[in-house]
């Protein structure tokens, strides 16, 4: 969610900035051109209050003239600006070079004929920084006895006023450069903020689907909406374990209660079997159906009881114990014609020792059942990074995809092996035990045939 909001927020404050810089940098640049315009109109106002006095004639005429042509010399060697007066007829009174002429087309051909009409340039074409070469003309007429008699016209070099425009658009871009880095450690904290809350309550979901159900969601940070979430889903949390602990406590008073009937009903059965002639086919198939509720009153209770204890995690040897739980059922195994072995190498991670135990107790027990005479059941121990794995490998029929969807369900059997003794809690039980301690199980198939079956739990600490 991150990954997504951050972009958002990052291009719309750029967006923000850049609507921002776009119009003060066209603003500065017209800035520093209406500067130099208006210098340029006060110089021709100034020739032309000099070239109004100078007319054809009268030797007072050559003196003004001279006057004129040397302050417009002066003014071209000190500013390098092209500048002179000129007739309406174009030919000149005085101009600075002297091998200046008037261009027939162009801009400055155009503000020649606007200032004939009597009106002075006021708003030339935009010139930028990058239009090398473009010069900025500026006309103003001059005036006499109403009419006009000539134009004062200065053509000058833009490359100063570019140069300005330009570090005026550097600082812009510094500042906006800034202001951006700005706006993106204010996004980083912002989006920090908002979705700091998202990820406690995302860890505490993922705590409590993974079994530990008394992980809560502290609600003292962000959004006020989010801190509302973490209070509900606190309030939902301790509802679901309150629910699940009625449950939980109801099948194990319902187990330990029927356990009590169900051994008299059991024992009464063995009574009446003595007054029966000896091989009646109905006493035996009653005795087996008790013994199986009795069974499943037993694996009821051991569910709950594992789903409510608390795992007693510590370091331990798990190639030693999953050696142990081999060496205690290859009698059985041996005794059913099935080679039960495996790698059980040195390997230490975080486990409830009882639990795990019995969880791979359930585990064999359920691989020898369904492995065939001849056939053999492995276990190896193995590291992989932050966990171990036990896995269980047995040369059984197998299941398939779907069976394999459904397996560690309360009380399902495939029905391909209805006949084999069991109550479908074994696997049950084991994950149980599993979870309790932060592992877990999983299957798939062994090649060629038969169930793969891997225990997982970690090897880093509680927290670590």
């Amino acid at each position: 969610m991150r990954t997504r909001l951050l972009p958002l927020l990052i291009v719309l404050m750029a967006g923000v900035l850049l609507a921002l810089g776009f119009p003060l940098a066209v603003s500065v640049a017209a800035a520093q051109q209406q500067r130099v315009v208006v210098d340029r109109i006060d110089d021709t106002v100034r020739f032309a209050a000099l070239a109004q006095f100078v007319t054809e004639g009268p030797s007072v005429t050559d003196a003004r003239r001279a006057i004129l042509q040397e302050q417009l010399d002066r003014y071209h060697d000190t500013y390098g600006i092209r500048a002179g007066v000129f007739y309406r007829e174009m030919n000149s009174m005085a101009r600075a070079p002297q091998t200046w002429t008037l261009p027939g087309e162009g801009e400055a051909h155009d503000a020649f004929e606007e200032a004939l009409t009597g009106r002075r340039s006021q708003d030339p074409p935009q010139i930028w920084p990058w239009q090398r070469g473009e010069r900025l003309v500026v006309a103003s007429p001059v005036v006499r006895d109403g009419d006009v008699v000539a134009v004062v016209f200065t053509d000058s070099p833009t490359g100063q006023m570019r140069s300005r425009v330009l570090r005026g658009w550097l600082l812009i871009a510094a500042g906006e450069s800034a202001a951006m880095l700005l706006a993106v450690g204010a996004a980083f904290r912002l989006t920090g903020w908002v979705l700091r809350p998202v990820r406690v309550l995302d860890a505490a979901t993922h705590d409590i689907a993974t079994g530990r159900m008394n992980s809560r969601v502290a609600a003292a940070g962000g959004p006020p909406e989010l801190r509302r979430l973490a209070r509900s889903f606190n309030e939902m949390a301790d509802n679901v374990e309150e629910v699940l602990e009625q449950q939980r406590a109801f099948v194990a008073d319902a187990s330990h209660q029927l356990r009590n009937p169900l051994a008299a009903l059991l024992l009464r059965i063995e009574l009446l079997a003595l007054e029966l002639p000896e091989g009646n086919e109905e006493v035996a198939s009653v005795r087996t159906e008790g013994k199986r509720l009795a069974q499943v009153l037993d694996d009821l209770l051991d569910l709950a009881l594992a789903e409510h204890a608390a795992a007693d995690l510590r370091l331990t040897d798990i190639g030693e114990l999953a050696a142990e739980r081999v060496a205690a059922w290859r009698p059985l195994a041996e005794e059913k014609g099935v080679l039960l072995g495996g790698d059980t190498s040195p390997v230490t991670a975080w486990a409830d020792p009882v639990a795990l135990s019995s969880a791979l107790d359930a585990v064999i027990d359920n691989a020898l059942k369904f492995t065939p005479r001849g056939e053999s059941v492995a276990v190896d121990v193995a590291s992989n990074g932050a966990a171990s794995t036990i896995v269980v490998t047995d040369g059984g029929p197998g299941l398939t995809d779907e069976e394999l969807s459904r397996i560690g369900d309360r009380f399902w059997r495939s029905g391909r092996h209805q006949n084999v003794k069991g109550s479908g809690l074994g696997l049950s039980i084991a994950r149980a035990l599993l979870m309790a301690g932060g592992g877990s199980i999983d299957y798939a198939h062994h090649e060629p045939h038969g169930l793969r079956v891997t225990v997982t739990v970690p090897r880093t600490p509680p927290g670590g």
